[in-house]
């Protein structure tokens, strides 16, 4: 499977005080740590080679924590930590937060653990965690650009700044280079860059800066960022100073040009910014970037994908036009849904007698294999869902002397979490059922496209994955087959697992069929659970490896790429509360003779175990009360299709994405311009 490079940021706030009595405000900094996923996994220090001050005597710090905010208790570190991400590998990082003391041993200030994939599917990307010892810690992951931009070397100084100190002191200025992000951030100003303070000088010259063009304005010079100054104080109460916006562009001609800039408060000068170096060197050319990725994988092909509107809405482009990732895609509000179809079939064996593939174990901790898969998988899939609501799904059981190849598990149409998703399971064995035959896929795989076709018509970024557990081979190959070619252009992909000893030599055309709608979809994946079953990670590794490749394949061939949530604020982060039964992962840290962090010891004992299929879940017990006996599952009502004519604007060509108003319902479609369309050329839609 591969991976991805994910960008980590950090933010935390109302942080409890440790500096102690008439010490002032602690100085917080962040340490991540990439746990281990088992015993013989090592933990290790992630992050690169910034050095910030650990005192005012300019003693280095180590290079994998965050910047050092002084006297903050809601700081927002600028630094931010690469490291690599694999679909389907449960990875977690423990971020501590400590209170940097000069001369003296540093205090802990509390720590979270948190998993990247939660991070992932969380709104925005972002997920946060309250500490135990006081306060909030916020996560943000992100995509990292793939063409460097280059760094920005910046000098600057001030003439006559506005003093703030009062009648018998000056100033200490500093000053912040700060960007919005189009997410969390919620167009807020966030710091990027932090200089120096110049002590006691109303005419500062600041060090050098050398400053990430990705980072501050995503390669885009165009873009506003702002230039802020503040009086530093000792207490972390900054004073103002004064700002003004621009743009690395202009940045650029000042120091050409030797043009000032004007740092205001209201409408109150505060002096003059001089520019007096600025330059941007180690530009990465985009084209060179284009040609290695497409070397490095065959299948990406640069693709302009502009986004137009018919009628009175405007055209725009897509960016880059380069192949996006299943990582653009999940940080660019891609919802993934997950849909669940069980086996129940007489095959199976009696529920009731141990060592059969349904039987459930009374203390609810022996589990059988179906429980063991919806664990695995479900509990990988859904932390991409957002709202948590999953429909269960039966076959293969017989009702009043009906045999049904789709009904309803459970008492309701979806069920919360992969708990219910177990509870569901359970309850359908205190029902009138009798377990039956024959296998057959058909109808939960057409129930499973109709849905998934359902919800991207509300939302074209929806994707939805049907996990089909079984424990034999399907009845009617070729009916299967009809099927699997009839749902061919839905947002679909199907993950079968194997459960049990039995023979599945016949499921491998599953593996090898491929739909035929033009656009030559592999949407299927099986997987033998006997080859993982002492190894969820090994499971899921197994069953999801094709799920990034799927996803990508379909949106990007219809020319629907990933639109991040400019709409998105940190109000609408769901907070998880403090786990009183979960102890803080003690790691224990020193420095190297480079004044590097670094683990002490092998520390064995830090690492989350990923391979166990009853790790970190809440077990629940076999319910002890009857179920409601299951209905039957019904496809979203069909309706006869509306059909309409689209023009293409100027400049739009085949395999193009446009966004159009259904004239009946006012509905807004997501369709993509067929081959042999010219720009200015007329397509049918049926919709």
């Amino acid at each position: 499977m591969t991976s991805e490079k994910l960008q980590l940021t950090l933010h935390a706030s109302g942080l409890k005080n440790v500096a102690g009595a008439f010490k002032g405000t602690s100085d917080p900094f962040a340490i991540v740590t990439l746990l281990g996923s088992g015993p013989g996994e090592k933990p290790r220090v992630l992050g690169k080679t910034e050095v910030t001050t650990r005192c005012l005597k300019c003693f280095p710090i180590f290079c994998h924590a965050s910047l050092v905010i002084k006297n903050s208790l809601s700081p927002k570190w600028t630094t931010s930590f690469l490291f690599d991400y694999e679909f389907g590998k449960e990875t977690h990082i423990n971020v501590s937060i400590v209170d940097e003391v000069r001369k003296k041993t540093d205090k802990p200030m509390g720590s979270a653990v948190f998993e990247i994939g939660d991070i992932l599917g969380s709104r925005g990307s972002t997920k946060a965690q309250k500490l135990k010892r006081g306060g909030t810690l916020y996560a943000r992951l992100q995509k990292p650009p793939a063409v460097s931009a280059g760094n920005l070397a910046l000098s600057l100084r001030g003439i006559k700044l506005k003093n703030v100190e009062g009648l018998f002191k000056k100033s200490d200025p500093f000053y912040e280079l700060r960007r919005t992000y189009d997410g969390p951030s919620g167009g807020t100003w966030t710091a990027v860059y932090r200089s120096k303070q110049v002590k006691d000088n109303l005419d500062p010259k600041w060090e050098p800066a050398t400053v990430d063009v990705n980072a501050l304005c995503d390669g885009d010079v165009t873009r506003r960022v702002q230039v802020a100054i503040f009086d530093w104080e000792k207490d972390g109460k900054h004073q103002s100073m004064g700002s003004f916006e621009t743009t690395v562009e202009e940045l650029l001609k000042a120091a050409e040009q030797k043009s000032t800039f004007t740092p205001k408060k209201g409408s109150k000068s505060f002096g003059t910014i001089v520019v007096d170096q600025c330059k941007i060197t180690g530009v990465e050319s985009p084209n060179t970037a284009a040609v290695q990725s497409a070397a490095a994988d065959p299948s990406v092909v640069p693709v302009p994908v502009p986004v137009a509107q018919l009628g009175n809405m405007s055209l725009s482009g897509a960016g880059s036009g380069q192949k996006p990732s299943f990582v653009d895609y999940v940080t660019g509000n891609c919802d993934l849904g997950l849909c669940v179809a069980i086996d129940f079939t007489g095959s199976n064996g009696d529920p009731r007698k141990p060592g059969t593939l349904h039987h459930i174990s009374h203390d609810g901790r022996s589990l059988n294999g179906y429980e063991k898969a919806i664990i695995a998988v479900g509990g990988i899939l859904s932390k991409y869902d957002t709202d948590q609501r999953f429909p269960v799904w039966g076959f293969g059981a017989k009702y009043d002397g009906v045999v049904r190849h789709c009904f309803q598990v459970g008492k309701t149409k979806e069920v919360h979490g992969v708990n219910g998703i177990l509870e569901a399971y359970r309850g359908v064995f205190k029902t009138h059922l009798t377990m039956s035959g024959p296998t057959v896929f058909t109808e939960v795989i057409e129930l499973a496209a109709a849905q998934a076709i359902s919800r991207q018509q509300l939302k074209p970024l929806s994707y939805t994955i049907l996990l089909l557990l079984t424990d034999g081979a399907v009845s009617d190959v070729e009916a299967t087959k009809r099927a699997l070619q009839s749902i061919a252009d839905a947002p679909l992909s199907i993950v079968i697992v194997g459960i049990g000893n039995a023979d599945f030599s016949a499921m491998q055309f599953l593996d090898d069929f491929e739909t035929r709608n033009g656009f030559n979809r592999d949407i299927v994946q099986f997987v033998e659970f006997r080859h993982h079953e002492f190894d969820k990670m090994s499971l899921t590794r197994a069953t999801l490896d094709e799920i990034p490749n799927q996803l990508v394949q379909f949106f990007h061939t219809r020319g629907i790429m990933p639109q991040p949530d400019t709409n998105f604020s940190t109000s609408k982060i769901i907070v998880g509360d403090v786990n009183p039964n979960e102890e803080e992962i003690d790691l224990s840290m020193d420095y190297n003779s480079e004044e590097e962090v670094v683990l002490n010891g092998e520390q064995s004992a830090a690492y989350i175990d990923t391979h166990s299929y009853s790790a970190g879940m809440s077990v629940i017990p076999p319910p002890t009360v009857s179920a409601a006996a299951p209905v039957r599952a019904s496809a979203v009502p069909v309706q006869q299709p509306f059909t309409f004519q689209v023009q293409c604007p100027p400049g739009v060509t085949a395999g193009m994405q446009l966004q159009v108003q259904h004239p009946q319902t006012g509905q807004m479609l997501v369709v993509a311009v067929p081959q042999g369309v010219p720009p200015g050329g007329v397509f049918t839609v049926s919709a």
